[in-house]
């Protein structure tokens, strides 16, 4: 049977996801983020999944052979944290999240507990970082 990815993009809505965000701080912080994203990478928002509003896509292939589809860059505002999708390449986003602010990361995640915590000016360049990273790792073929 063919792997499946999870991860892919759909035709649901971003702001109808956004409105069902139960804390009204977070579902506003979700908007900020919107037009954040938005602005910065220039990609209209677009549901990946159940939950991740990602900006822009690309596809990648690895050695193994495993295939598929991500956005250039992301976020969701889940319950505990709000995840942004963010893997700009080492050491500029070191060096960009000791600026950041109060944040937790994961691999390719960097989570937050509320956009009152970071500097978003630092979340811009991390954005334009990651974009342009994804970017020349994974050059389009079209």
């Amino acid at each position: 049977m063919a792997y499946e990815p999870k991860m892919k993009e759909t035709e649901h809505s971003v702001i109808e996801f956004i409105e069902a965000v139960e804390s009204p701080k977070k579902r506003e912080d979700a908007y900020r983020l919107l037009e954040l994203f938005s602005e910065t990478t220039g990609y209209e928002a677009k549901m990946w999944g159940p939950s991740i509003i990602g900006f822009g896509s690309y596809h990648y292939k690895y050695a193994s052979g495993h295939e598929g589809d991500a956005p250039l860059a992301g976020f969701s505002p889940r319950k505990a944290k709000i995840s942004l999708y963010l893997t700009a390449c080492e050491p500029e986003r070191e060096e960009l999240l000791k600026a950041l602010g109060k944040h937790t990361t994961g691999a390719a995640c960097v989570y937050v507990n509320k956009l009152a915590d970071i500097d978003l000016d630092v979340l811009k360049r991390l954005i334009v970082a990651t974009v342009e990273h994804v970017q020349a790792t994974y050059p389009s073929e079209g």
